[in-house]
């Protein structure tokens, strides 16, 4: 992470009304890269001054006013090219290649594509089957072919504002803004097809005298989870309840209250079935499905902050099994799974974004994280160990990346992603990033203990767009 002088929010509202008005659907615009170094890891224990996300501009304003601490960086080196810009596109074209620059030696990126879209802010992201499918304020659900990026086609339904989407094989599950679930069937060919083959809950038969569906939520489905070995789809909401559907015969089998204030996340463990759930109200819960029954059991709960969490994340290998989760102060909390007993033991947390962290992906050793702070950060879990190294920060939004999607594209020598992103500055990005192989390397602990006590200050440097700030200030820019 980068630290500079002092800097507030103020200036950089200044500085944008200065700026270039909104592109339109053909013209993109990028911010500029910034030298990145490793950002600090933060080790299992208590820290002097942890990081809080503001949700005012009073609080932003007494930010800039203090002083906050960090641990330092692991030493590294890093190296930069000069920035290149490239041809604009064309005009028919709503995309065009950014900057190419090489942040570590560790980890190449590139942001491939960028599109400004007028139809509203992108809540949600769904890849399979070389598609990428995109949720927004709109009625639309966007397809996109891989790893080009055209778009293919749409899925549009009677209800807009679709908050969350699902993927996996040839079906999509989207949540939408009437409260209920669609399902669709797609098909991958020259063109692209899809039809609705479920809504859930089902629709009375009593068409002349309508009774309220008792299946489903009273408030906005957030997330959605889907078991594969037994066809159930999990949907969370700002109800404070998870309902389980069997897709089968379209009936929904449970729902109990899970946490104490809005549900923002859940995930399943494919191996066993474990469904984990986080809340508004700081914790993390586990949650096991009772054999032979449709009902479910609290195991565990797994606090360790009173900050809102956001997203979690799962990653499992035949090694071992780590469970990651995104809190509004900025840190990643993370977990390791025991072997024997199955339970998950605190590891530690990692600490490099400024504000909340909204959306978390994890695939293979990395974990990619998004952030209010407009960034994205790839990190490395190195094997055998709790040592995780940020390899990169991906720095093209002008407001808080609000959803991630990643999928793994495989090579001879390094190991390539595509990483999906989408701003509340109603941006979509398209990165592809390439991971060199690891190299073993140890840390001096002794050196990272005498080192806390360094007081460093840093500026807000990502600029903001006027209209997020606006609805910052509002307190509304997830509504």
């Amino acid at each position: 992470m980068d630290f500079y002088g002092r800097k507030s929010l103020f200036s950089f509202i200044t500085e944008e009304r200065n700026a270039p008005q909104e592109l339109n659907d053909q013209e993109l615009q990028f911010s500029p890269p910034r030298p990145i170094k490793n950002a600090p890891i933060q080790f299992n224990g208590r820290v002097n001054a942890p990081i809080q996300t503001s949700t005012s501009m009073a609080a932003y304003q007494e930010m800039n006013d203090q002083e906050l601490q960090f641990s330092p960086p692991r030493p590294s080196t890093t190296h930069s090219s000069k920035l290149t810009l490239l041809p604009p596109s064309s005009p028919e074209s709503p995309w065009t290649l950014s900057p190419h620059h090489t942040p570590s030696p560790s980890l190449l990126y590139h942001c491939i594509a960028s599109l400004h879209r007028h139809e509203g802010n992108i809540y949600s992201i769904a890849v399979s089957k070389g598609i990428v499918f995109t949720g927004s304020e709109s009625n639309r659900i966007r397809a996109w072919k891989q790893p080009d990026c055209m778009e293919r086609g749409y899925l549009k339904a009677s209800s807009g504002e679709i908050r969350a989407i699902l993927a996996y094989g040839n079906i999509l599950f989207s949540a939408h803004k009437d409260l209920k679930i669609r399902i669709w069937n797609f098909a991958v060919s020259d063109n692209f097809r899809a039809k609705k083959v479920l809504t859930l809950p089902k629709r009375s038969s009593f068409l002349m005298f309508p009774r309220p569906n008792t299946q489903q939520h009273k408030d906005c489905v957030s997330c959605m989870a889907y078991y594969h070995a037994e066809g159930l789809l999990y949907t969370g909401s700002y109800d404070k309840t998870v309902k389980v559907w069997r897709v089968s015969d379209k009936k929904s089998v449970d729902s109990f209250v899970a946490h104490e204030d809005s549900v923002n996340a859940l995930l399943v463990n494919q191996d066993d079935g474990c469904v984990f759930t986080c809340s508004v109200d700081g914790s993390v819960k586990i949650w096991r499905r009772v054999y032979r029954e449709n009902s479910h059991t609290l195991t565990m709960t797994l606090k360790f902050q009173q900050s809102p969490v956001n997203a979690l994340a799962f990653s499992s290998s035949f090694n071992n099994c780590f469970l990651y989760s995104g809190s509004s102060d900025g840190t990643i909390n993370f977990w390791e799974k025991e072997k024997f007993s199955g339970r998950f033991n605190h590891g530690g947390f990692l600490q490099g974004h400024r504000f909340a962290v909204l959306c978390l992906v994890a695939i293979e050793k990395l974990l990619f994280s998004g952030s209010e702070d407009t960034t994205i950060r790839v990190w490395r879990r190195e094997e055998g160990s709790y040592f995780h190294e940020c390899l990169a920060v991906l720095d093209g939004h002008r407001g808080p990346v609000r959803c991630l999607a990643a999928c793994l594209e495989m090579e001879k020598v390094v190991m390539g992603f595509l990483v999906y992103s989408a701003s509340l500055d109603q941006t979509f990005k398209v990165w592809r990033v390439k991971v060199l192989p690891e190299e073993k390397r140890y840390l001096d602990y002794r050196e990272v203990s005498d080192s806390r006590s360094k007081v460093v200050e840093y500026e807000m440097s990502p600029v903001l767009s006027p209209s997020w700030v606006k609805k910052k200030l509002k307190g509304d820019y997830f509504q």
